[in-house]
C-alpha cells in the first residue's frame, strides 16, 4: 500500500509512471483470477486504491499550480 506523503513527495511524472505499473499489475491479477490461480485476491483492491490515491495526489498538484 502506497502512502499519500510518499505520494507527494514524488513528482508528477514519478506518480503517472507509479499509476502505469499499477494498472498492469492490476491486469495480470485480473487476468490470474480468471485462470484460477491467484494466491492474494485481496490485492485486486488494494491496487485499485492506490490507483485512485494517485490520481487524487495528481490532482491536487495540478490544481495548486
Amino acid at each position: 500500500m502506497i502512502k499519500a506523503n510518499e505520494l507527494r513527495n514524488m513528482t508528477v511524472d514519478e506518480i503517472r509512471l507509479k499509476i502505469e505499473a499499477l494498472k498492469k499489475d492490476l491486469y495480470n491479477m485480473r487476468t490470474e483470477v480468471k485462470a484460477g490461480r491467484i494466491e492474494k485476491p485481496h490485492r485486486i483492491h488494494q491496487t485499485r486504491k492506490d490507483i485512485a490515491r494517485c490520481e487524487t495526489v495528481i490532482k491536487e498538484k495540478v490544481d495548486a499550480k
